[in-house]
C-alpha cells in the first residue's frame, strides 16, 4: 500500500470515529431543544426523562388502526402502573429553567395557584365552581407547546388532578378515519390512551373539514363527549397557529364552552435562540469558541427571518446539526483528532455551515 492509500485509510477511520461520537452526543441531547435544565429528573414509564425523551408510541400522533366493532372488547391490554407523582417544587423549578416563555410561565404559575386554592376550598367544605383545565396553546412551530403540555400533565399529576400524568399527542391523522363510523372508534382509542393524563391535539384546526362529508366533525363530537364523561381524569390541550386556533374554537359552541384557557407562545428573540444553541452545546459536551459566538448569532438571525418557516427552537437544532456536519468534515482532514478537537466548534465550522459547505473529507488529496 503506497503512502497516499495509507493516508486515505487513516482519514476514513477517523471519519468513522467522529461520526460515531457525534451520533452518540446527539442521542444524549435527545429531542428536547427548548433548553430544559441539566439536572436529572425522575423517570417514568410514559416519559423517560426530559433530557433525551423518547415519547411513547401513543404520543407520536399515530394511534393504532381502529378495532373491528365486532371484536372490540375481545382483547384486554394490561394496565400500566401509574408512576408516582413528582414533587411540585421540582416541576416548578424545571419550568423556571426553560429559556424564554415568560408569559407562559406566569400563566402556568397562576393556574397552579388557582388549583391549589380550589382544592383548599373543597377541603374546608366551601362551595367551588367547576374547574375546567382544558386549554388552547397558540403560537408558531418550535415555541415549546408540546414541551409545556407534557410538563402540565406531570404538574396536574403532582397536584392529584390526573391519575397518571402521561401525554398522548395526536393530530388529524391520528383521529380521523376514511369511512363512516371508524373515526369515532379511532378517536375513542386515542382518548382511552390519554385517560389519566393529557390528550394533546396538534394543529387541531385541521379537524374542521372543508367538505360536507369530512369526518373531522365526528372526531370533534367524540372528543367533546369524552371531555364531559371523563372530566375528572382527562385534560385536553388543542394547539396550533394563533388565528387558525381562534377560528377553530369559535366555530363550535361546544368547543367555546369547554376551552376557556388560552396560552400564547411568543417567538424566541435572537438572544434566546443563541442561549438555546449554547444549551445544546453544553448538553452535548461541545465548546463554542469565543470568536465563533458572533457568527452563530448572525447565522441564527439570518435563518430566523421568518419564525414560522425557521421553526424557532427547531431551527436552532437544524443549525446546530449543520455545524456538526462541517466540524466532522474539518476533523476528517486532520492527521490526528484529540478529545479537545472533538469538543471544539470553531468560527470556521459556523461559516462553513452558513455558506452551505459540506466538504469531502478526502478532498484535496
Amino acid at each position: 500500500m503506497d503512502k497516499k492509500d495509507k493516508k486515505d485509510e487513516i482519514i476514513l477511520q477517523q471519519l468513522e470515529v467522529i461520526q460515531t461520537l457525534t451520533e452518540h452526543n446527539l442521542r444524549r441531547m435527545g429531542t428536547d431543544f427548548w433548553g430544559s435544565p441539566l439536572t436529572p429528573e425522575v423517570k417514568t414509564p410514559e416519559a423517560p426523562s426530559r433530557d433525551g425523551p423518547k415519547p411513547p408510541a401513543s404520543s407520536q400522533g399515530k394511534p393504532d388502526a381502529p378495532e373491528d366493532p365486532q371484536t372490540a372488547g375481545a382483547r384486554t391490554e394490561p394496565q400500566e402502573e401509574a408512576p408516582p407523582p413528582e414533587k411540585l417544587e421540582d416541576l416548578q423549578k424545571e419550568l423556571d429553567g426553560y429559556i424564554g416563555l415568560a408569559a407562559v410561565k406566569k400563566e402556568v404559575r397562576n393556574l397552579i395557584d388557582l388549583v391549589k386554592v380550589h382544592q383548599l376550598r373543597e377541603k374546608n367544605g366551601l362551595p367551588v365552581t367547576e374547574l375546567s383545565l382544558h386549554m388552547v396553546f397558540s403560537g408558531s412551530p418550535g415555541t415549546g407547546k408540546t414541551t409545556i403540555a407534557r410538563l402540565m400533565a406531570r404538574i396536574f399529576h403532582s397536584l392529584g388532578i390526573l391519575s397518571k400524568g402521561q401525554l398522548v399527542e395526536v393530530d388529524r391523522a391520528g383521529l380521523v378515519a376514511g369511512y363512516v363510523g371508524q373515526t369515532a372508534l379511532k378517536t375513542r382509542k386515542a382518548v382511552e390512551k390519554a385517560l389519566g393524563g393529557v390528550l394533546f391535539i396538534d394543529e387541531a384546526y385541521a379537524l374542521n373539514g372543508s367538505s360536507g362529508n369530512d369526518f373531522g366533525q365526528e372526531a370533534i363530537d367524540t372528543i367533546l363527549k369524552a371531555m364531559e364523561d371523563h372530566r375528572d381524569d382527562l385534560v385536553v390541550i388543542a394547539a396550533g397557529y394563533d388565528d387558525l386556533m381562534d377560528r377553530f374554537i369559535h366555530s363550535n359552541p361546544g368547543l367555546e364552552s369547554r376551552f376557556n384557557r388560552f396560552l400564547h407562545f411568543e417567538d424566541y428573540t435572537p438572544e434566546e435562540l443563541l442561549a438555546i444553541f449554547k444549551m445544546r452545546c453544553e448538553k452535548g459536551c461541545y465548546e463554542l469558541e469565543e470568536d465563533a459566538e458572533g457568527f452563530v448569532r448572525d447565522f441564527l438571525r439570518e435563518e430566523n427571518r421568518d419564525p414560522e418557516s425557521f421553526g424557532n427552537a427547531r431551527g436552532v437544532r437544524n443549525v446546530f446539526e449543520r455545524i456538526l456536519v462541517c466540524q466532522a468534515s474539518r476533523l476528517a482532514g486532520q492527521e490526528t483528532v484529540t478529545r479537545e478537537d472533538l469538543m471544539r466548534l470553531t468560527a470556521a465550522d459556523v461559516e462553513a455551515a452558513r455558506d452551505g459547505e459540506h466538504l469531502d473529507p478526502l478532498g484535496g488529496l
